[in-house]
């Protein structure tokens, strides 16, 4: 449990600073410091922002695939020591 804390605590502050990052392309940095220069810098934050979005949704999708996998691989896990223990109590009662 305390595990699952501390990587929650580390993806929350990975979150929160993500909006410092200044991630952009060759092609797009020429976008933005010609839009930029021309007085319209609210399209360089949308940008990078998009950007950001772009980076992001991956890694919560296979986050939650994992988080799945794991729940549904210890549900079966608790079901097979039910089965283990009924039938240890059916061979103890022969």
């Amino acid at each position: 449990m305390r595990n699952g804390k501390v990587w929650l605590i580390l993806v929350a502050l990975l979150l929160v600073s993500a909006s410092d990052l200044l991630a952009q392309c060759a092609m797009c940095r020429g976008t933005v410091e010609s839009t930029v220069s021309n007085g319209r810098s609210i399209i360089a934050s949308e940008l990078n922002f998009g950007i950001l979005y772009l980076l992001i949704v991956p890694y919560l999708i296979v986050a939650t695939i994992g988080y799945l996998w794991y729940r549904n691989s210890k549900r079966e896990h608790e079901r097979r020591l039910e089965i283990t223990g009924r039938v240890r109590r059916a061979l103890s009662q022969m």
